[in-house]
């Protein structure tokens, strides 16, 4: 874009160095172009005028004209508050304010004609307008008509008189300076392909739109381009990946594999393994090297899975590596697998913070002989001091909890990058997966083993104690483990705190004869890791904790799940924390405990956890009910969560059909080098600049 996109804000009409610097702060606005590109988050219609006499409860904005009568100050100190009373002749409403009444009271006058904006609430048996938005009455003729487009501003901007209308002033002063001279940022041949809208209609229908229509053909042409270029872009480092990578190849299956299916395979595969074992295979063989990514709910048989491919590599006479986010997961892992390796001549290791010295030194050599064939850990894997002889495959688990550069660390291990394979048991869905891991090929595990019963999800309110200890006491009088836990919101962590010990304190007292442990995420790894111990010997019968017990411990006793304050999860978290236990053959139950007052979107979400099991289902609901947010761990796979109007559930489609579009580019001009490329090139160029990572890992 040429420079006047990059003048400085304070450059611009009614904003100067202050607000400039409040804009820069608050919303990450500081050159005309970040304005422009600064969207409204909703539209209202204001050629619309109400009667006051209209006027009921389910109406979201209105717009009402008529003329303050008087105005009262009720209430002492913090609950003071100033109401205008205000008509149009066909009845009464209140204006009110919590704030700022010396301000409100010069500036508007009794008996002047105003139109007032807000939102109704009913307040007792009588309508008011909290902080409305008034204007001096203008004609017919001259009042604006059309939709009125609303920005998010924050607490400190409204302060610096920087609201919603002063925001479109602004932005009516940047358009008119720019709009000129605002470069395309598609080739023809997209814009033709997609019936897109030009760059210079859109910007103009997105903050002022004389219709819907025009709106509506705006935002689809800003959530295409914006899609379409995270798209072009893991599309072309994917293919410029394989184009420069080549991978090892594993032509054979043989006696490690052959041994293990036969001798000490614990139940039979089921299809969707069979199916994924196939897949993988297959890539290994190609010679390309491979990045895939594993979904599968929690006990589905990942580890099963992955365990058989690093035989593969073995086959092939190349050594295998897995990496846990926790020294407690990595442990667990090295158990599952020793075990289910009893009997085969494979040397397994685990290679942790706390692993001795001479141990390391052990290890360290093992793994440059060749003698040590798999190595399990922690992040102690990627550190520059471990050197494989020959390492074939990695095998990364809860791929969430680590970052792309330290995958990608995992590369330099060989004289080519090892083949990868990524797990997780959080499920994503699909168009999510296609950006945040769109670099990868995915696999899905959508079938439990045979045995495992579902998790049976019990709704319980939180004055209903008496029945919930009952059916806590008969768990454990047969044997099995319970887990209890409690919520931690990062702002009212000591509080949070709190309520954990107390209830620490009183589960001990209403359980005396068993004996309870917690773990939250103050403690230190050592301390956490002794008391997760406890229970995963059945040293303690119950254990109270915070979500740290989200990713990981394998408890097959465990059968009941209690989640206290359950409505203030997300469903996704709710649907991690259930699979913590029915790792057994034994019915489980997930409880969740609430109060009686719930939201809507609360009541939904406990309501889907009741009644569904499937993870993918419960990931997807979830999205819809709170956006993607910053899905935990998004940041670092090189992908801008803060998408600035496009959305990744609800523009699905646009973002399907942007990436076919991507993909065709690419099809036709893998190198990027013809004219009509160059454009695109520029702006891949220019959002690598910008905030985002969209560079190729090396």
């Amino acid at each position: 874009m040429t420079d006047s996109f990059q003048t400085d804000i304070k450059y611009l009409a009614g904003v100067g160095p202050k607000k400039a610097e409040i804009l820069n702060k608050e919303i990450n606005v500081f050159s005309v172009e970040d304005l422009l590109y600064y969207f409204p988050y909703k539209y209202i219609d204001r050629s619309r005028i109400y009667f006051i006499h209209e006027i009921d409860g389910n109406m979201p904005y209105i717009q009402i004209r008529g003329r303050i009568t008087a105005f009262e100050t009720f209430g002492e100190g913090r609950k003071k508050r100033l109401v205008a009373h205000f008509t149009d002749g066909t009845g009464f409403i209140d204006l009110v304010w919590f704030q700022g009444a010396k301000f409100i009271t010069d500036k508007y006058k009794v008996n002047l004609p105003y139109i007032v904006f807000g939102k109704p609430t009913l307040f007792g048996d009588k309508f008011n307008i909290p902080h409305p938005d008034i204007d001096p009455y203008i004609s017919e003729e001259e009042r604006p008509t059309g939709l009125m487009p609303y920005y998010n501003t924050t607490e400190k901007m409204k302060n610096h008189y920087l609201n919603s209308k002063a925001i479109q002033k602004i932005m009516a002063a940047a358009f008119s300076s720019v709009v000129r001279s605002l470069p395309e940022t598609l080739p023809d041949s997209i814009i033709n392909e997609a019936r897109l809208m030009g760059l210079k209609s859109a910007m103009r229908n997105i903050h002022f739109p004389v219709s819907t229509t025009l709106l509506r053909e705006a935002q689809y042409r800003l959530k295409f381009e914006e899609l379409f270029y995270i798209q072009l872009n893991i599309l072309r480092y994917t293919a410029d990946r394989k184009s420069k990578l080549k991978g090892f190849v594993f032509s054979k299956v043989g006696d490690y594999l052959n041994r293990f299916y036969d001798e000490n395979l614990p139940f039979p595969l089921t299809n969707a393994q069979k199916r994924i074992i196939k897949e993988i295979r297959q890539d290994m063989a190609t010679g390309e090297q491979m990045n895939r990514l594993l979904q599968g709910d929690v006990g589905s048989g990942k580890t099963l899975v992955a365990l058989m491919l690093m035989l593969i590599a073995l086959d092939n006479n190349f050594q295998a590596a897995l990496m846990a986010p926790t020294e407690i997961l990595a442990t667990q892992h090295y158990q599952t697998i020793t075990e289910a390796l009893a009997g085969l001549d494979v040397n397994v290791e685990l290679l942790t913070g706390s692993t001795k010295k001479s141990d390391r030194e052990r290890i360290h050599n093992a793994l440059l002989t060749g003698d040590l064939q798999i190595l399990i850990g922690t992040h102690a894997l990627i550190e520059d001091t471990v050197q494989f002889s020959n390492l074939g495959l990695v095998v990364i688990d809860e791929q969430h909890r680590f970052g792309v550069a330290q995958r990608a660390k995992l590369w330099s291990k060989n004289v080519n990058p090892p083949h990868i394979l990524v797990m997780t048991a959080t499920p994503i869905p699909r168009t999510l997966a296609m950006t945040i891991y769109g670099d990868l090929d995915v696999s899905v595990i959508d079938e439990l083993p045979p045995g495992r019963k579902p998790i049976q999800t019990i709704h319980q309110y939180d004055k209903k104690r008496g029945a919930l200890y009952e059916s806590i006491r008969r768990q454990l009088q047969e044997g099995r483990q319970v887990y209890i836990v409690y919520p931690l919101i990062e702002e009212s962590e000591k509080l949070d705190l709190k309520n954990l010990e107390e209830g620490f304190e009183h589960i001990k007292e209403i359980f005396p004869e068993y004996t309870v442990c917690k773990v939250h995420g103050k403690m230190k790894p050592k301390e956490k890791d002794a008391e997760m111990q406890r229970f995963v010997t059945n040293e303690a019968q119950i254990m109270v904790a915070t979500t740290v017990i989200e990713v990981g411990v394998n408890v097959p006793n465990a059968s009941v799940m209690v989640i206290e304050s359950a409505q203030r999860f997300g469903l996704s978290q709710l649907h991690q924390l259930r699979g913590r236990v029915g790792r057994g053959a034994d019915q489980s139950y997930c409880i969740l405990v609430t109060p009686y007052e719930l939201s809507a979107d609360t009541r939904k979400r406990i309501d889907i956890m009741v009644e569904s099991n499937d993870g993918f289902e419960i990931a997807e609901a979830d999205l819809k009910l709170r956006g993607p947010g910053d899905l935990e761990g998004t940041q670092q796979s090189g992908i801008p969560f803060n998408l600035r109007i496009a959305n990744l559930i609800r523009d699905g489609e646009i973002l399907q059909y942007a990436r076919e579009v991507a993909q065709k580019v690419l099809d036709e001009d893998p190198q990027m080098e013809k004219p009509e490329s160059l454009l695109l090139k520029r702006q891949l160029r220019k959002l690598g600049g910008n905030k985002y990572n969209w560079g190729l890992i090396s």
